[in-house]
């Protein structure tokens, strides 16, 4: 059963394979600038939105039906393409257009009897991506 998706990515829970994400967090903020006046207090203006950021943990690991080298070469591929995707969490689609894969780190946990990943954690940094 898939249950969300970055891209091409699914988050899935089933039979025969489970990726999903934990430790998400979906943050915004908001831009400033401070006006200094010669003797008096200063002023602050709202200059607009930062964009926002959206970070997650992927556990990826073979035995649980995950290529963990497909799913990272993917991330690899939108990180260093520049291309933007769709994040959708279960009914919900995240953010008001798409995300930027900004980094991701992985933590090398397991590795089979020939030496290849077996699995690992990808923690994922992405930018909210808005149509000019």
């Amino acid at each position: 059963m898939v249950v969300g998706c970055l891209g091409d990515i699914p988050f899935e829970a089933s039979s025969e394979a489970v990726r999903t994400i934990k430790n998400a967090i979906w943050s915004g903020s908001a831009r400033y600038s401070t006006h200094s006046r010669h003797l008096n207090n200063a002023l602050t203006e709202f200059t607009g939105l930062d964009p926002d950021a959206f970070s997650f943990d992927m556990q990826l690991s073979a035995f649980l039906g995950v290529n963990p080298n497909k799913a990272i070469n993917k991330l690899w591929e939108y990180e260093r393409t520049g291309k933007a995707v769709s994040l959708v969490l279960g009914t919900k689609a995240y953010g008001k257009y798409r995300w930027s894969v900004l980094n991701h780190k992985t933590k090398l946990e397991q590795y089979d009897g020939d030496g290849d990943l077996a699995s690992c954690t990808v923690t994922v940094k992405l930018q909210e991506y808005l149509r000019g």
